[in-house]
């Protein structure tokens, strides 16, 4: 079983778990989930964020089955942020920016379902947003010479299952770790 993550960020000491009244929630995959997760927290307005898989069929995955590639889930970083502080829009600019959503299953260097791009959305309006800043940026990607995008957006989410500890705040526990992100240089007009 995997016991998931302590109970606060290593950056900012807030919590990882529990309710977050007047704040919203989204799940974002773009490869490696350790660069996705500190682009995220150092967002204004963004309270919490932590490293997860989702989207597949096993009941309670460990990094190992994950990344065997036989359970389905996509390595992700729950984003949980106050909406009066940072827009959707701006959230979904730096996913479209800061990785490349044309690679079908792998990101960079790694290789393999857990690292497809994807944003899991938990209300109908993100779905709705998501979807529309897809087809907007598929344009602008597509007038730079890139294939298609490939990111699954969904709604409703599906269930997240926290990353085992030594996995949250990651790249702050560890300055020198490995971040294979690395965007296209195509801009995202938000």
């Amino acid at each position: 079983m995997n016991p998931g993550p302590g109970l606060a960020h290593h950056v900012h000491g807030r919590p990882l778990r529990g309710r977050f009244d007047g704040l919203e929630t989204v799940d974002f995959g773009m490869g490696c989930f350790w660069g996705a997760e500190r682009r995220f927290w150092q967002v204004p307005g963004v309270h919490t964020t932590a490293a997860g898989y989702a989207g597949g069929g096993a009941p309670d995955p460990t990094y190992e089955q994950v990344c065997s590639g036989r359970t389905g889930h996509a390595e992700v970083v729950r984003v949980v942020y106050d909406p009066a502080q940072v827009d959707f829009a701006t959230l979904l600019k730096v996913f479209w920016e800061s990785h490349d959503p044309t690679q079908g299953m792998r990101q960079g260097n790694d290789i393999g379902s857990q690292y497809r791009s994807v944003i899991h959305c938990h209300t109908i309006a993100q779905h709705r947003a998501a979807l529309a800043s897809r087809d907007a940026y598929a344009r602008r990607l597509q007038a730079a010479g890139y294939p298609p995008v490939t990111t699954e957006i969904v709604h409703p989410a599906p269930q997240f299952h926290y990353a085992e500890d030594y996995h949250q705040q990651y790249l702050a526990k560890n300055p020198g770790g490995y971040c294979g992100l690395g965007g296209t240089g195509v801009s995202c007009s938000a």
